[in-house]
């Protein structure tokens, strides 16, 4: 059995081909980073972008099982661009799936697919896709998982895994971000400061992604039975909301860092967002401006979600809690 890993040099993608290896499995690593160690430890690497659909057709030949991994992420940028990336690089990926006969198709979506505005508490997995979000990365990535979902057959079985805010140790993005900001004396809490928030242990999305595979029929459940976790979607966090802020100044706490405690309304912070994407559009500036409008909801606003049909269907539990991991990051962090 042959697996297709997309960003597998990425934090997810690599843990999970880490994983994949200490199976035993042949793996294939598509991605834009060179990985010397994975491909010395027998893992073929195909360097290309998900922008190349003819690469990303073949890197399918031989393959059984695909965890698509890979995106362009952002919470701001052209549209094009993350179309470019996230919608037709996925067309590219099930196009090849079905030339050579791939099996399973577990893709890496997102919560914000289902992004409203509004505070999602305790949200499932009937809530719609979104068509209106003021960032191209949900508008794209709903784009695509629905496009995965709807190519589940009996020949390709699909599913969409939503892991929301992955976390833990060798996070190159989230807690990097997020103290780098409070260092700088640039964080403030964005509307009341309480919010709850789901986050997800990347040991936790690693197991919620090989289960999804399972699930689908590949390791140990009958081929001929259709799963019920074929061709949906499902949200795969800890399963402990957390507030926020309480959260980000515990962790700034125990680094030695001091809490954030400045806060901005968030009417006034999406002003703010909206005075930034405008300046960013229009002169026009690189990088992602410091607000949006989608980043003010965002660090603002609930959004926790409903575990009970990844619990039924994949058979996922969270097994290292908000607590372990943490005590475990901030012990790597002050290394």
């Amino acid at each position: 059995m042959s697996t297709l890993v997309t960003g597998g040099t990425g934090f997810l993608g690599r843990r999970i081909v880490e994983r994949l290896l200490a199976q035993g499995r042949g793996v294939t690593v598509l991605g834009r980073t060179p990985a010397p160690d994975l491909v010395a430890r027998g893992v073929k690497f195909i360097r290309a972008s998900l922008d190349d659909p003819a690469a990303v057709e073949a890197a399918c030949a031989g393959i059984t099982s695909v965890f698509h991994t890979a995106a362009r992420v952002g919470v701001w940028g052209r549209y094009d661009d993350f179309f470019r990336t996230n919608v037709l690089g996925t067309r590219a990926l099930l196009a090849g799936c079905r030339r050579h006969g791939v099996r399973t198709f577990v893709h890496t979506s997102t919560p914000s697919v289902v992004y409203n505005g509004r505070d999602l508490a305790g949200a499932d997995e009937s809530l719609p896709l979104t068509t209106a979000c003021p960032s191209p990365y949900p508008l794209t990535k709903a784009i695509a998982e629905r496009e995965v979902l709807a190519a589940h057959s009996p020949e390709l079985r699909t599913i969409a895994l939503r892991p929301h805010l992955i976390w833990g140790v060798g996070d190159p993005h989230l807690v990097p971000r997020v103290l780098a900001r409070a260092r700088a004396g640039r964080l403030r809490i964005v509307g009341t400061g309480r919010n709850r928030v789901d986050l997800v242990h990347i040991e936790n999305a690693v197991d919620a992604h090989l289960l999804a595979e399972q699930a689908l029929g590949l390791c140990h459940v009958i081929r001929d039975k259709a799963s019920p976790a074929a061709g949906r979607a499902y949200f795969i966090t800890n399963g402990e909301p957390v507030v926020l802020w309480d959260w980000i100044n515990g962790l700034l706490t125990a680094l030695g860092e001091p809490p954030v405690t400045k806060k901005i309304p968030l009417g006034v912070a999406s002003l703010v967002g909206v005075a930034c994407e405008t300046a960013w559009r229009v002169l026009p500036l690189r990088g992602e401006p410091p607000m949006t409008r989608f980043i003010a909801a965002e660090l603002a606003k609930d959004h926790w979600f409903d575990l009970t049909a990844a619990r039924r269907d994949l058979g996922y539990e969270p097994r290292i809690s908000m607590a372990a991991g943490t005590d475990a990051l901030v012990a790597a962090l002050q290394r």
